[in-house]
């Protein structure tokens, strides 16, 4: 019997999803119902992928190269699978092609294409896609003079990272000075990357599956976050909920083109940024996303057991010839047909109250530690049922909060209004007060923590308050805003710190108190 190897993601921990052991479990079933002998490396013992009855043989070792070949060596496998486990055993693909060892799937050299800024920037140009602009600076000055010339804010980080890390959104020069002594090390062999930051945006995940000649689209999800969150710290929505069907089909399209180009075999996922209705690509990832379990039950398709089959030859046509019959397929996904009626919300788990001095704010760095899922035929009712599912139940009536960045104050007048009218009453600090009352819309001036007694805080801790809607100013200093984000921790009062996320909680209370909560089956989604 043939034996294939699965690399495994390491030992989780916060900013590396479990959601890659799903994936690597079922490539394991994958390869055993097609006769090979799954081999799995991992070194986490609270992984699926590492129960004794998983596997048909476990190696309980490190994802490093060393170990890896000393596995390979004895085993003499058919080839290695690195794409179910996130960015650790990526990183391990050119090596091994070196030594002649075979990586099933996307090719390293594809891979390398993916992960290279310069070289995945020359493809994009090539297929006539966008990007946000953007430079790789090799020392501080560079840094400087680029920041300055693709002008403030900019997202910096270290190239080839995981879930985020060392990624930061910086909005003037003393930050990005303070960001490269404190996170990185600037040198010719570790370059750091600036991207111009598309303030405002949606940002946009797709997940597809491709056999070298055809492309699938496993859903097209549109983040309820604004783009700067990190994709695996944002609620996200399959399908989408406020952009148009003809942006998503031409979403669907570039993915197709993307997926060709790197000549994907397996898996692909890629993010998107869109912004006055034009398109940007953000990166590309040639292996499983974190976002794989989320859609796999949200369309009823398993992508991981299907890209499995994939990667040791099988076409796509073999595996699901029911999809390539659907004569009109969903704008988000091409696994459903245009008439589904279902919305599916992922929402994030977080494990801020394990860490009383964490500011609880969303940024490019993934902090979250898991992901939970509501559906239902309404939006506002799945992302009701996936707050609940994350252990924020949102009010139906009481105290709400609002203090709003100033570039935010524009977007926050239509959710006021909508609070009002569902019965809420509303506190605000004096900057944002005083706008809402410009805007004719009521709200009770509430005193700001450096004032006198009783603050904001007090009413928070005090349970005044039921609903908090607090966006950052883009400073990172310890100020008003982080108390007030940690007494809502503390006292486990729902809280959002974006403008879409405030939007979607509102849309929500509006579908709860207006229609029937029903519980629906994962399993029945689809014979309805």
């Amino acid at each position: 019997m043939e034996k294939i190897i699965i690399l495994g993601s390491g030992p989780n921990r916060i900013g590396q999803g479990v959601e890659f052991d799903y994936a690597c479990v079922h490539c394991v079933w994958s390869l055993q119902e097609e006769g090979y002998q799954a081999i799995m490396v991992n070194c986490n013992p609270e992984t699926v992928s590492t129960d004794y009855d998983t596997s048909d043989k476990l190696f309980f070792e490190p994802i490093v190269l060393e170990d890896v070949l000393n596995i390979v060596e004895k085993e003499k496998p058919f080839g290695v699978v690195v794409q179910f486990g996130g960015q650790t055993p990526l990183k391990l693909a050119k090596p091994l092609e070196k030594l002649k060892i075979p990586i099933l799937g996307t090719s390293p050299e594809s891979i390398d294409i993916a992960e290279d800024r310069e070289r995945f920037r020359d493809l994009i140009i090539k297929l006539g896609l966008k990007q946000p602009e953007s430079a790789t600076a090799k020392s501080k000055e560079e840094a400087i003079k680029v920041a300055e010339s693709l002008g403030y804010p900019v997202l910096v980080r270290p190239s080839y990272v995981l879930g985020g890390r060392a990624m930061r959104l910086v909005y003037d020069t003393s930050e990005l000075l303070k960001y490269i002594e404190e996170a990185v090390t600037v040198t010719e062999d570790k370059p750091i990357l600036v991207d111009k930051f598309l303030d405002g945006s949606i940002e946009v995940d797709v997940d597809c599956v491709c056999d070298g000649e055809d492309v699938l689209v496993g859903a097209v999800m549109e983040h309820i976050e604004e783009a700067g969150i990190h994709s695996g710290d944002s609620a996200t929505c399959i399908p989408h909920y406020t952009l148009s069907d003809e942006i998503v089909e031409e979403i669907k399209e570039q993915s197709r083109k993307l997926a060709k180009a790197l000549n994907t075999v397996g898996l692909i996922n890629i993010q998107y940024a869109v912004k006055d209705g034009e398109i940007y690509v953000i990166e590309a990832n040639p292996r499983a996303s974190r976002t794989v379990p989320f859609v796999s039950k949200a369309i009823g398709y398993p992508l991981a057991k299907i890209a499995s089959k994939v990667m040791i030859g099988k076409k796509l046509r073999e595996i699901v010839p029911e999809v390539f019959q659907i004569k009109e397929k969903h704008p988000a996904s091409d696994f459903l047909p245009k008439d589904f009626p279902f919305y599916a919300v992922k929402e994030v788990v977080f494990p801020w109250n394990r860490f009383p001095e964490v500011d609880p704010l969303l940024g490019p760095e993934m902090k979250s530690t898991g992901e939970v899922m509501g559906i239902d035929r309404d939006f506002g009712l799945a992302f009701w049922k996936s707050q609940a599912a994350a252990g924020q139940i949102l009010p139906t009536s009481g105290n709400v909060f609002i203090s709003v960045a100033d570039k935010d104050k524009p977007h926050i007048e239509s959710i006021a209004k909508e609070l009002l009218k569902l019965g809420f009453r509303i506190y605000a600090t004096s900057g944002t007060h005083k706008f809402l009352k410009e805007k004719g819309i009521e709200s009770v001036l509430v005193n700001k923590l450096s004032e006198e007694r009783p603050n904001i805080v007090d009413r928070i801790k005090n349970k005044e308050i039921s609903l908090i809607i607090n966006t950052p100013s883009g400073k990172r200093e310890r100020s008003d805003a982080y108390y007030i984000r940690r007494a809502a921790v503390s006292t486990k009062t729902p809280y959002f710190t974006t403008i879409r996320g405030a939007a979607a909680a509102v849309m929500a209370i509006k579908s709860y108190k207006e229609k029937d909560l029903d519980v629906l089956a994962l399993q029945d989604m689809r014979g309805i």
